[in-house]
C-alpha cells in the first residue's frame, strides 16, 4: 500500500483521538498575576455555562472555595471564589459565560498548595452543604511565591493593613503605622457614568470630567478607554499625597440611590444576582488604588 493512501487515514485517526482526549481533559485552573508576596494572584476555571439571570442562580446555588496551604508552616486559608461570566466582563460587558475566579494575596514566601471545592445546591453559597458540581471540583495545584519587589506608596510593598492592638493600623510587611489622610466624600463616588448599569437618579451620577486631565499614560481603563475620569480623580488624590478615599458600594436606600452591585435596584430576587461587568470595572479602580497607595475606606 502506498504511503500517500495510508497517511490520510492515520491523520483522521489521530485527529479523532485528539478530539476525544480534549473532551476528557478537566478544566484545570489557569493562574495569572505576579507570584510575589502581597500580590494578587488569580485562579480561573471553566465551569458550567450560565448567566446572571439563569434559573439556577450562579451566585446562590453554586459555591466555589479555594483552600491555600503554605507548605512550610501549614498556614491554611480558604478563600471564596465567584462567577465571572466570560472572565473579561469589565471590557466585554458579558452577562453570561463559564468562567469562575478566585483571588489570593499570599503573605508568606515559599510553596503554596491550592485545592478547590466546587459545590451546588439550593442557597449553598450562604448555607454550605450541597453536592459536587463537577467540572473543576477537587482540583489542586501549587505555586512558589518570592518576596515583593515593590517600593514607595505601593501597598504590595507594604503588606496587609491590619489591627495590632494599638491606636493606629499597621502594615504587615514594613511595620509602618497608617495615619489616614484623604477624602471622606462624596459617598456616591462610584455613581459614575462609565460603570455599567449605573442609573442617574436625581441627576447625581458623575462623569468626573474635570479629572480626565489627571489620567496618566499607562493607567488602566476598560471597554476601550472608559474610566479615565474616575481614574484621574484617584491619580489627583495620590499626587496630592493623600492615602485614602471613602465611598459606598451600596446606597439603594440612601440619598443617592445610584450605587449598588446588583443587576438592578428592584427589590426581590434581583438583589441576589451580581452585575458582573460593573463590579469587575469597580475592581479595575480598586486594584489601581492599591498600587497607588490609596486605602479603600467604605
Amino acid at each position: 500500500m502506498e504511503l500517500s493512501t495510508v497517511l490520510p487515514g492515520v491523520t483522521k485517526l489521530i485527529l479523532a483521538l485528539l478530539l476525544l482526549l480534549s473532551s476528557c481533559v478537566p478544566a484545570y485552573g489557569s493562574m495569572s498575576g505576579e507570584l510575589r508576596k502581597w500580590h494578587k494572584i488569580t485562579l480561573g476555571f471553566e465551569g458550567p455555562q450560565t448567566s446572571e439571570t439563569a434559573s439556577l442562580n450562579p451566585f446562590t446555588d453554586y459555591r466555589l472555595d479555594v483552600t491555600f496551604t503554605h507548605q512550610a508552616t501549614g498556614t491554611t486559608r480558604t478563600i471564596p471564589g465567584y462567577y465571572a461570566c466570560d472572565g473579561n466582563a469589565a471590557n466585554s460587558g458579558a452577562t453570561s459565560g463559564k468562567i469562575w475566579l478566585a483571588h489570593y494575596a499570599p503573605d508568606q514566601v515559599g510553596t503554596w498548595k491550592w485545592e478547590v471545592s466546587f459545590t451546588t445546591g439550593s442557597n449553598v453559597a450562604q448555607n454550605g452543604g450541597g453536592s459536587s458540581a463537577g467540572f473543576f471540583d477537587n482540583q489542586s495545584g501549587s505555586f512558589v511565591v518570592i518576596k515583593t519587589n515593590k517600593i514607595g506608596r505601593d501597598h504590595r510593598g507594604k503588606g496587609l493593613l491590619q489591627y495590632v492592638g494599638e491606636h493606629h493600623l499597621q502594615f504587615a510587611e514594613t511595620k509602618e503605622w497608617f495615619l489616614k489622610a484623604g477624602a471622606d466624600s462624596p459617598e456616591n463616588f462610584l455613581a459614575y457614568a462609565d460603570f455599567d448599569n449605573t442609573p442617574n437618579f436625581m441627576g447625581f451620577r458623575k462623569t468626573w470630567a474635570p479629572h480626565i486631565q489627571d489620567y496618566r499614560t499607562g493607567n488602566l481603563s476598560w471597554a476601550g478607554g472608559k474610566g479615565k475620569g474616575i481614574i484621574g480623580a484617584i491619580n489627583y488624590l495620590a499626587e496630592k499625597g493623600m492615602n485614602a478615599f471613602s465611598f459606598l458600594t451600596m446606597n439603594i436606600k440612601g440619598d443617592d440611590q445610584n450605587v449598588f452591585p446588583y443587576i438592578s435596584d428592584l427589590p426581590g430576587n434581583d438583589r441576589l444576582r451580581i452585575d458582573v461587568s460593573k463590579t469587575a470595572q469597580w475592581e479595575v479602580l480598586f486594584e489601581l488604588a492599591d498600587k497607588m497607595g490609596l486605602n479603600l475606606h467604605f
